[in-house]
């Protein structure tokens, strides 16, 4: 299945987006089937072909989740945002610690006691 998805291109902690159709399952940054435009994330600024988009839209690609919301917002397609964050896990709160204000009395249960094994009598053999 042929997706529109973001490629990142950039520098070390100034990253910039590409826009290409490829295959779902190949990689983002191997060869792609057509470079759809760029999004540079620090100034919001998408720059797309709407034409090719749609075109590829039309064909029965998909897009990913953050693809879809940027063309809602710049009006090429129509629709809901959807969202495009992975969900976390909730952090387990610490259990609140128990108040009691007297110790319950501990049951004592009978121990068993097992009688230590009788010695048995040595009998003396006479020498030969």
């Amino acid at each position: 299945m042929l997706t529109i998805r973001l490629s990142r291109v950039g520098k070390k902690n100034l990253p910039l987006y590409r826009l290409v159709i490829s295959e779902k399952h190949k990689d983002l940054y191997g060869k792609a089937l057509e470079i759809l435009g760029s999004y540079n994330p620090h100034t919001k600024e998408l720059k797309i072909d709407a034409e090719k988009t749609k075109y590829w839209l039309s064909k029965g690609a998909g897009m990913s989740d953050t693809v879809n919301n940027l063309l809602i917002e710049k009006k090429i397609i129509g629709g809901k945002k959807v969202k495009a964050s992975k969900a976390r896990l909730p952090k387990k709160a610490p259990a609140p610690a128990k108040v009691t204000s007297a110790p319950a009395p501990a049951e004592t249960a009978p121990t068993e006691t097992t009688p230590a094994p009788a010695a048995e009598p040595k009998t003396e053999q006479p020498a030969a």
